[in-house]
């Protein structure tokens, strides 16, 4: 698809979720492009609602199967999704809305506010939807940046079981590290501050 079309669509699948991962679903996208993760750790299937703007929102779903890769290790014997992928959910759908606002660059984590768990995730529960309410969008084109916070819940089959407020993420010029494995100028983490 043109980055025209992306900047207006509504809706995605999982096809072009994984595409946008790959960085093939957009022929003509700006040079720094953004990138959801791939899987395993894509925590969606679809993107179901986008309202841009500077306050927006952002809902997804994943489906769950009782052979997902977190049910074989957290807990052997006590299978639950961990609560910090559904925050890192959250992130990757806020970054997300980002780049569906026009922003360049490649997505980060930035903060998190309140999170409270009210239930867990199983393996024989069948989807989870993400419900984003962007409180507050910001474009920062001299700076190279775009950053976005917004309050989350999140539900699976319908019941509420998780709560994130203030979560924050962002989309940021010149962090890309398109090279791994080898060393190169952004092959080094830590401080931002520096």
């Amino acid at each position: 698809m043109k980055y025209k079309e992306f900047l207006e669509k509504n809706s995605f699948n999982l096809d072009e979720l994984l595409a946008f991962s790959h960085g093939h679903l957009v022929e003509d996208a700006p040079s720094e492009f953004a990138r959801l993760p791939s899987p395993p750790l894509l925590m969606m299937d679809r993107v179901t609602q986008i309202v841009r703007g500077r306050k927006g929102r952002i809902v997804a779903e994943k489906d769950i199967s009782v052979d997902e890769w977190f049910f074989q290790c957290h807990f052997l014997g006590d299978p639950v999704q961990p609560g910090v992928l559904g925050v890192d959910a959250v992130w990757q759908l806020i970054g997300f809305y980002c780049a569906l606002n026009g922003a360049p660059g490649s997505g980060r984590a930035i903060s998190c506010g309140d999170i409270e768990f009210h239930g867990q995730i199983r393996p024989h529960n069948k989807v989870v939807r993400y419900e984003i309410d962007i409180r507050r969008y910001s474009s920062m084109p001299e700076q190279g940046a775009a950053i976005a916070l917004g309050n989350a819940k999140v539900f699976v089959d319908d019941d509420h079981v998780y709560t994130m407020n203030d979560m924050k993420a962002g989309i940021f010029k010149g962090v890309a590290y398109p090279d791994y494995p080898f060393k190169s100028e952004n092959s080094m983490g830590g401080s931002s501050d520096k």
